[in-house]
């Protein structure tokens, strides 16, 4: 198997892994763990995880100059925030309909980057805008005819919109130019963790894992939708490119909406249908551009 078509199936695997998420929190959040906890447990896995891959496995230095720390923690804090508000619109709408609006973030990018870094606006971005919209309207009306919570999705719209600004300050901060991605990666979730432990009172309100199953949850949610989809992702992109794996991001959504479907029962009609291809054909409009001037890849989403 050619190089290429391996790390295009890995893009594939590592995107479907992060559209494990609702998997592994929905059942959380049924024992009564809060956001919160959940996402304090999720991140201290991970950073001990991934730090110790790191430092002991790729043998990569985690030293950073006072210059990088003060330009990763503000986006340590906007990472947490958007993790903390898709979570939190689980409670609110189903996690299939949560993780496909999320996906808005790319054309979110676009318009921060036109408003002020004075990118100019294409006509494929105004038809993506419009598509985007339509699709989310879509969402509106549920089952029987029931109306979508909208807190439920201004959440996940906070958690988008954190989230690209989150991407435009990792890419124009000049402190972070030269800093390996992964350790990037690594102290953004590290100052993200003090997020959580603020809003748990500093561990006071953090609720402890007594089962099986809560260890397992936590443990899957530090390893495969954090973990294993940053890796694979990360080393896809340097090898398939960054439109590529864009694209096949949007097995994302498709992934949670197909658990939240097949193991949570939520509801799927032909109105979700089109909202979710509409949504997904306005993200495929900005990242199949043939020179973008700020290039929007899938994988950094995989943290959120």
């Amino acid at each position: 198997m050619r190089r290429k078509t391996k790390w295009t199936f890995m893009a594939m695997f590592g995107a479907s892994c992060y559209g494990t998420n609702p998997l592994f929190a929905l059942p959380l959040f049924k024992l009564g763990f809060s956001v919160n906890s959940v996402l304090f447990y999720r991140y201290f896995l991970a950073v001990l995880i991934f730090g110790a891959w790191l430092a002991f496995y790729k043998k990569v230095s985690l030293k950073i100059s006072t210059r990088q720390l003060r330009a990763l923690v503000p986006m340590g804090i906007l990472f947490a925030l958007s993790s903390l508000t898709l979570f939190s619109s689980y409670n609110y709408i189903d996690a299939g309909i949560a993780s496909t609006i999320l996906f808005v973030y790319p054309i979110m990018v676009a318009l921060i980057m036109a408003m002020f870094y004075h990118e100019k606006i294409s006509q494929k971005t105004i038809v993506s805008i419009v598509l985007m919209s339509i699709g989310i309207a879509l969402f509106y009306k549920g089952e029987a005819g029931k109306a979508i919570n909208l807190w439920g999705v201004a959440l996940v719209l906070i958690s988008a919109l954190t989230y690209a600004l989150y991407m435009v300050g990792i890419k124009k901060n000049p402190a972070l130019k030269k800093v390996n991605y992964s350790i990037v990666t690594f102290y953004v979730m590290f100052f993200g963790l003090f997020v959580y432990l603020f809003n748990l009172h500093f561990g006071t309100d953090l609720q402890m894992l007594h089962t099986p199953l809560a260890w397992g949850c936590v443990v899957a949610l530090a390893v495969i939708p954090t973990i294993v989809s940053l890796e694979t992702m990360t080393i896809s992109i340097k090898i398939i490119g960054p439109t590529l794996s864009a694209i096949i991001g949007a097995l994302e959504p498709v992934t949670a909406v197909f658990f939240g479907v097949l193991v949570f029962h939520e509801h799927l009609s032909l109105r979700i249908c089109t909202g979710i291809m509409l949504i997904l054909l306005s993200v495929f409009l900005i990242v199949l551009k043939k020179k973008p001037a700020f290039k929007i890849t899938s994988t950094s989403i995989r943290n959120v």
